[in-house]
């Protein structure tokens, strides 16, 4: 699995591609291919879990989501995990 943490700013296109971004990922989740995703309490920023192979394959999705390349978002970083509990 791996855990992308993102950045995010007041930036009004943010908001307006959020729920384009929020239907991919609910048909990703339905896919087992999104685990969790949410924003911190603090909307700075979120954090999302793909269950994906390795990181080509998590760099394809985030590829064809336009939300982590819209203003107001930043990919601050993907790490791999390796849960012993889900």
């Amino acid at each position: 699995m791996w855990i992308v943490e993102l950045a995010f700013t007041d930036a009004p296109e943010r908001l307006a591609a959020r729920p384009a971004h929020r239907q991919l990922l609910t048909a990703l989740h339905a896919d087992g291919i999104v685990r969790m995703s949410g924003p911190l309490a603090d909307d700075s920023g979120a954090v999302l879990v793909f269950d994906v192979p390795d990181r080509a394959a998590l760099d394809r999705l985030l590829a064809q989501d336009p939300y982590y390349s819209t203003p107001g978002v930043r990919v601050v970083g993907a790490r791999e995990w390796t849960p012993f509990l889900t």
